[in-house]
């Protein structure tokens, strides 16, 4: 029997998912939460499985340490940024965990040597395991001190030529302001690069948002926590989250 459903087909088949390291935790924790990670997980898969989408994802590692933060109480900038990419191997690894325990076949791939825990990040072995239905989690940075998480997003994206860069956040979207502050902070649905840079709203570091403007590589800002909202983006919900682009 042919089923009546109507197949869905997403706007997005590959795409770059930037996790911050405080999303792998409860909120103002430290550390890694399982039950989080877990969820997470259960969310990449089941979106995965109904639309064969190729997912590659770039972890934070706030939750762990941050090295912009350890730099301004008097920690070398460039050690605390060093021990920062190691959490985001921590961070890598716990989600990876969580996947093959669903079975989704997964690789870890970091920018910093360590070969007894994961592979190197060879661009061209990235594709191929995305290909192969394999969701990669590339860490460790850019493998650079002074480069954000974020700016690795963007580079990662380009290189593995996805379609979007899926900035998961604790907000739905981009706003005006803080809203967690402003009552009458407004959340914007479309911006242009440019928009975000000259309004100064703090989405992604300018690097980043950079580089996505010269490479015409959209950003999707959207609410992790709330559940289905990842499929949302992916299949090109556009009331979900802010878009960031050429053009509105």
């Amino acid at each position: 029997m042919i089923s009546s459903n109507p197949v869905v087909s997403p706007r997005y088949k590959r795409v770059l998912l930037k996790l911050s390291g405080e999303a792998l935790t409860t909120s103002g924790a430290f550390g890694i939460d399982p039950d989080v990670v877990h969820g997470i997980a259960a969310e990449i898969v089941r979106v995965k499985r109904s639309h064969d989408t190729q997912f590659a994802i770039v972890t934070g590692g706030g939750n762990i340490i941050r090295g912009d933060a350890a730099s301004r109480r008097g920690m070398d900038r460039v050690t605390a940024d060093y021990m920062g990419m190691l959490g985001t191997v921590i961070n890598a690894l716990a989600l990876q965990d969580a996947l093959e325990n669903m079975g989704q076949p997964t690789r870890t791939q970091t920018a910093i040597s360590m070969p007894q825990v994961a592979e190197p990040y060879i661009r061209r072995r990235a594709v191929r395991h995305l290909e192969k239905g394999r969701v990669i989690i590339l860490a460790a940075g850019s493998g650079n001190p002074y480069f954000s998480t974020d700016t690795t997003a963007a580079l990662r994206a380009v290189e593995i030529e996805a379609e979007v860069v899926l900035k998961a956040t604790m907000v739905d979207g981009i706003y005006s302001a803080d809203p967690n502050k402003d009552p009458k902070a407004k959340r914007f649905t479309h911006l242009t690069y440019l928009d975000v840079i000259n309004k100064g709203l703090r989405v992604m570091d300018h690097t980043a948002i950079t580089l996505c403007n010269e490479n015409d590589l959209p950003i999707v800002v959207f609410n992790l926590t709330r559940p289905g909202n990842i499929e949302r983006v992916v299949l090109g919900d556009e009331s979900i989250g802010t878009t960031v682009s050429l053009a509105k």
